[in-house]
């Protein structure tokens, strides 16, 4: 039952992730989801729909429109084939519990966030705002259904910390941190409370550490200057899945480690 559950949930990841192609690119410019259709960047040419099946149109098309022959970005099936696999990781965490959604949304949510944040160093209230409470929703139900109202508690209070905690650092240091990432910080607060406070403080500060080690890198290597703006969101993104996935092991370990386990 668990392989068909990871199987289904990495089918879904592929059509999720040719929607998040959609919504990185029209998102930040402020376009609708979901009209028009998708068309060719290049030749603005309407995606049939035998064109628009996940990864596999872009192979058999050799990643060519149909139409005016211009390249397609080899992005758009490696961002399907990413959240396919991010999918199926999130079933083989979770399996067949209450919980599955809510991850599913949180690894989707992420993985868009970090593009568009990449690309152009803002995360949109467009998705931050209908997003945190749908991923409430979802996992404050899974754990009533459970029946752990603390659970439903704790993931609620999660993203109040979350957000309470970014936005001090924010007015700290507003040249350091966007309020976009105060504000997912909370979306991010929700889904790692829902597992236990140490899940929090190792995916938010884990988001820190790695950002840091990111910087030193780029510094030493003069790729950047100590003026220049480093996009914050996908290292919280990358640190907090992470911490979903495998944040359970490393805690234990800590645990183990410091004789409290």
């Amino acid at each position: 039952m668990e392989g068909v559950v990871v199987g289904v949930c990495a089918v879904l990841g592929l059509v999720f992730g040719s929607f998040a192609n959609v919504v990185v690119h029209r998102v930040p410019a402020g376009r609708s989801v979901a009209r028009p259709p998708s068309a060719c960047p290049s030749c603005d040419a309407r995606v049939r729909p035998m064109d628009n099946v996940p990864v596999v149109s872009w192979l058999l098309l050799r990643g060519r429109c149909r139409d005016c022959k211009e390249p397609i970005g080899v992005r758009y099936p490696a961002v399907e084939l990413a959240t396919a696999a991010l999918f199926a990781a999130v079933a083989v965490r979770f399996g067949l519990d209450w919980a599955l959604p809510g991850y599913l949304l949180f690894a989707w949510t992420l993985l868009v966030v970090a593009l568009i944040d990449v690309a152009t160093r803002r995360i949109p209230n467009r998705l931050t705002y209908p997003l945190t409470p749908a991923l409430g929703v979802l996992l404050v139900a899974a754990a009533l259904l459970h029946g752990e109202a603390g659970v439903a508690l704790r993931a609620v209070l999660g993203g109040v910390a979350g957000f309470g905690a970014m936005l001090v650092l924010a007015l700290i240091s507003p040249r350091g941190m966007g309020m976009g990432d105060v504000k997912l910080a909370a979306f991010l607060g929700i889904g790692l409370g829902y597992l236990g406070w140490g899940h929090v403080v190792l995916g938010l500060f884990g988001g820190f550490f790695l950002g840091g080690i990111v910087a030193l890198v780029l510094l030493a290597v003069r790729i950047r200057e100590r003026k220049d703006f480093l996009p914050f969101g996908p290292y919280l993104a990358l640190s907090s899945l992470a911490t979903v996935l495998i944040g359970r092991f490393v805690i234990d370990a800590y645990l183990r480690a410091s004789g409290v386990g």
